[in-house]
């Protein structure tokens, strides 16, 4: 699908430490020469991130299900179209915080809503791209909520926070549905233990990414 790049997504639940380990492998990308593009979901590019405001939004507490569904499957139809598919026609490697998988783990395991519903939305909203290779940061969620509560009292930016609000029986079921994802493909998933220190998951990650981006991706110019 991915023609000329290399499309590299980061799951795992809320305060698993995923975006703290994208940036790491994208400063390490970007220092062995390679054309990187760091990005995340929901959000990436402006409109996309005006409906992330609305979808993290505590206060939005009544959104429906299916509202949610389709708010994440607009804001990733104009990401694919203005960020993601450009970079990676462009040769470069991709790394995205959250993509697909994220919906399907959190509106579909998570919310209970129809997969089929789901499957057929990202399959619309992606034109045709998908991951080449996912990195699932595996962490008990109690664990995860707790880093993720903290962030939140410390950032001085908005409260994102909607979603960490929600029960503990919906994050573990969040957790089960990323788990059966990297059980359907395995040659699609590395699987990391989030418990381990930042350096130690940071060096796992690398040297698993670096033994899969093909040759002959597009250098910095």
């Amino acid at each position: 699908m991915n023609t000329l790049g290399y499309f590299i997504t980061f799951e795992g639940v809320e305060g698993s430490g995923k975006s703290t380990q994208i940036r790491y492998l994208s400063n390490s990308l970007i220092s062995r020469n390679l054309s990187t593009t760091l990005t995340r979901e929901p959000g990436g590019c402006p409109i996309a991130d005006k409906i992330r405001a609305i979808l993290l939004d505590a206060d939005n507490s009544a959104m429906s299900a299916m509202a949610e569904l389709m708010l994440y499957a607009a804001a990733r139809a104009q990401h694919v179209n203005e960020v993601i598919a450009p970079a990676l026609s462009d040769g470069g490697i991709v790394l995205c915080d959250r993509f697909c998988d994220a919906t399907v783990a959190y509106q579909s395991y998570g919310r209970g809503l129809d997969r089929s519903i789901i499957d057929t939305l990202n399959s619309h909203a992606c034109s045709g791209i998908s991951p080449d290779l996912t990195v699932l940061i595996d962490c008990d969620p109690r664990v995860g909520l707790e880093r993720a509560r903290r962030r939140i009292e410390l950032s001085s930016g908005p409260r994102e926070e909607r979603f960490e609000l929600e029960a503990i029986a919906f994050h573990q079921r969040v957790r089960s549905g990323y788990n059966q994802l990297a059980i359907d493909e395995p040659q699609r998933f590395v699987i990391v233990d989030g418990a381990g220190t930042v350096e130690g998951i940071a060096l796992e990650i690398s040297a698993a990414v670096l033994a899969r981006i093909p040759e002959g991706l597009r250098a910095i110019s």
